[in-house]
């Protein structure tokens, strides 16, 4: 708990104030700072006890600012359990955004489509995951101090959010599947097996982040919703070889859609 404080106070104290809305930002979905009003842009490498990103197409600055009429702290570049951070890196900036003040949590990723009806270049709305990284954020001594240990996850995406960005991608002709998430360590990507395992289980879309900050964020009672930008197809019985560059290049293609949907669903959400 002193650490949240600490963190919090130096956040404070560079401009953070009383921020309405959480957006974490996946792998090369940079862009939507462009639309931002910068207030204050803070490294992770200068936050009391932040980790620090180490992936290199991972920025890693917390960023404060407006975005149509609302006050937004954005997480340039989030951390995985395949960096070497255990659960509790991971998912510290989520408490610290919600002790900072934030009502709604908006969270996007990079993931490969499973569900072959899906096609790269597209947009998946997280209505439901699966949690295949071995652990979860809240198994430590102590939890309960945070918030109730045994956290309900019978609908872990906001319902009211889900059903608003919707209907903006309808209004807007946008591609948005709806499907279901799941989680695995990485760094490195499925193999044929892996894939046709995943699509056993129920999976539409695969990644290496969100499932822990989105556990956090229900254990905060925080509303959350989630967008996964598909940057390859996974099909194990047509499966190519991929390149982490073809990734980023489909995901900067996809991004205008994923701004589109962020930044009119920010001006439609309550955040009393």
């Amino acid at each position: 708990m002193k650490y949240i404080e600490q963190t919090v106070s130096y956040l404070q104290n560079k401009g953070f104030e009383n921020p309405e809305v959480g957006i974490i930002l996946g792998t090369g979905l940079g862009k939507l700072l462009d639309e931002v009003k910068i207030l204050a842009n803070v490294s992770y490498n200068h936050i009391p006890n932040f980790p620090t990103a180490t992936v290199e197409f991972h920025k890693g600055h917390l960023i404060y600012g407006e975005l149509q009429g609302k006050k937004v702290v954005i997480m340039q570049g989030r951390f995985h359990l395949y960096e070497g951070y255990n659960f509790r890196d991971v998912t510290f900036p989520v408490r610290i955004m919600k002790r900072l003040g934030i009502k709604k949590l908006l969270v996007s990723n990079a993931s490969g489509a499973i569900n072959t009806n899906f096609k790269k270049g597209e947009l998946m709305l997280i209505e439901d995951h699966i949690n295949l990284l071995g652990g979860s954020p809240l198994a430590f001594k102590g939890v309960s101090q945070y918030g109730q240990r045994f956290v309900d996850m019978s609908c872990p995406y906001d319902t009211k959010m889900r059903e608003k960005i919707g209907k903006i991608a309808k209004e807007k002709s946008i591609v948005l599947h709806k499907g279901v998430y799941v989680s695995v360590i990485g760094p490195q990507l499925e193999t044929r097996a892996e894939y046709k395992f995943l699509k056993i289980i129920g999976a539409d879309a695969v990644g290496m982040s969100t499932v822990p900050e989105v556990i956090v964020a229900n254990h905060l009672q925080l509303p959350v919703v989630a967008v996964s930008v598909l940057t390859d197809e996974c099909d194990p019985e047509n499966l190519e070889p991929v390149k982490v560059e073809d990734i980023m290049a489909m995901a900067a293609k996809a991004e205008p859609n994923m701004i589109a949907l962020f930044k009119d669903l920010i001006a439609e959400i309550e955040v009393e």
